[in-house]
């Protein structure tokens, strides 16, 4: 086999690395997404299930806490997503890193 085989099976140790990395941002994604989320939610929403408030009001605040919950949530998922993404890629167009 001699080096096509070594090459080939590094080939695929740095696409696993690369799928790792993968998962794992998108883990990070989706974990800081629903806490920032769960914290917008609590503070929007977070009055109208403490105290008694009037009907109309309790409904505003829990229906505007889920809409930004839920627009946070995804704001926050792709900002993320998208800023690993732009790191992953070589920092000049055409280049590889000095080991390939």
């Amino acid at each position: 086999m001699g080096q096509g085989g070594h090459q080939a099976r590094g080939g695929v140790r740095r696409e696993q690395a690369e799928r790792d990395a993968i998962t794992v941002e998108i883990g990070y994604a989706l974990c800081s997404a629903a806490f920032a989320a769960a914290v917008v939610f609590g503070a929007v929403a977070g009055p109208a299930l403490l105290f008694a408030l009037p009907g109309a009001v309790e409904t505003v605040l829990m229906r505007g806490g889920g809409v930004l919950a839920g627009a946070l949530f995804a704001v926050r998922t792709v900002s993320v997503l998208v800023r690993f993404r732009r790191a992953a890629q070589p920092s000049q167009p055409g280049r590889t890193s000095p080991d390939s």
